[in-house]
């Protein structure tokens, strides 16, 4: 049996008009509306922040309702995946982003550069880093903006 189809001009025709809507990211949005953000939450968040295990720390850096302290110490973080997240969440405050400018891994640095809400005092300092990766990762970005 073939797995080539033919389908006839009226047939195409039907499909068309017998396929769904597509929704905006607002519809969808609403319809699907996102839980609030409860204290329960940000006490697990503060919980979890603390964890042993790096990933679990990862997952508390990347989320978006994370406090500012919990940030402020996680952009501290022994492990280089945790600051690599703080560094590439758009939700970080903008002092704890440039704290990162001077991280000693690449890999946070580079995760820096990517990210859009970095202030521009701090992109002007990863656009003359030491790392050839970190400045051509400045340049793409720049490239990508004026685009």
């Amino acid at each position: 049996m073939s797995c080539i189809r033919f389908n006839t001009p009226a047939q195409l025709a039907q499909m068309r008009a017998m396929a769904p809507a597509m929704l905006t990211a607002e519809q969808a949005e609403a319809l699907h509306p996102a839980p609030e953000v409860t204290e329960s939450k940000i006490r697990r968040l503060r919980l979890l922040a603390v964890d042993s295990n790096p990933k679990i720390r990862e997952r508390v850096a990347l989320d978006y309702h994370t406090p500012l302290d919990v940030f402020e110490a996680l952009a501290m973080d022994p492990d280089d995946g945790v600051r690599a997240c703080v560094a590439r969440n758009e939700a970080t405050p903008c002092d704890v982003l440039r704290s990162l400018v001077h991280d000693k891994s690449e890999r946070v640095r580079g995760f820096l550069a990517l990210n859009f809400y970095v202030p521009e005092d701090a992109m002007g300092q990863l656009a003359d880093d030491s790392s050839s990766t970190v400045r051509d990762l400045v340049r793409w970005k720049s490239d990508l903006a004026h685009a």
